[in-house]
């Protein structure tokens, strides 16, 4: 079952993160963040964009939200995008039902371009593997633009890929764009 994020979720979703920051390059995150950190960006999120999670039997297993792509105003039509799925649960297509329903609930609120930064390995080693760009192309995006050597995390340095998927058309006038809480009714 998907379902908007709550910040009662915040131990949960900070569970599935801290394998993520304590033993990969997926996150240059270096540190777990706090419980009451990571309540707050989920609230911070919810105010403009989704921020969904998958349960299985009353566990969640993964989560995904959007966030501005830049500040200003000009940038309104895309998003950057995130997901994580547990340790546990990987390869069982959460990842990619997570993602339709963002996309689908960003398509209601006009957004035209999802981008995602992803850390990529020169070499892939126990930190970091190629396989997010695997998922992100499987899941339609397409590689825009790699930096090399910019993130630096267990004593080796990664580049940073920049992927995008459109999920509309560009319009000459594109239609304003609803916040969450303007749509989430309609999910």
């Amino acid at each position: 079952m998907i379902r908007i994020a709550t910040e009662n979720d915040a131990e949960e979703l900070l569970e599935i993160y801290a394998y993520y920051v304590e033993n990969t390059a997926i996150t240059f995150e270096y540190e777990v963040p706090s419980v009451e950190v990571f309540r707050e960006r989920i609230r911070k999120t919810l105010c403009r964009y989704p921020y969904l999670v998958a349960e299985h039997n009353g566990t969640i297993v993964g989560y995904t939200y959007a966030g501005p792509f830049k500040e200003r105003r000009a940038y309104d039509w895309a998003v950057e995008t995130t997901v994580y799925v547990s340790k546990d649960a990987r390869k069982q297509g959460i990842g990619r039902e997570l993602y339709e329903a963002l996309e689908h609930v960003l398509a209601l609120q006009n957004i035209v371009n999802l981008n995602a930064c992803i850390g990529y390995p020169v070499e892939e080693d126990e930190y970091l593997t190629k396989n997010s760009v695997q998922y992100h192309e499987h899941m339609g995006y397409r590689w825009v633009g790699e930096f090399y050597k910019c993130g630096y995390k267990f004593g080796r340095w990664y580049n940073m890929v920049w992927m995008e998927k459109c999920i509309s058309e560009h319009p000459a006038h594109p239609l304003p764009i609803k916040t969450f809480a303007e749509i989430r009714y309609r999910i």
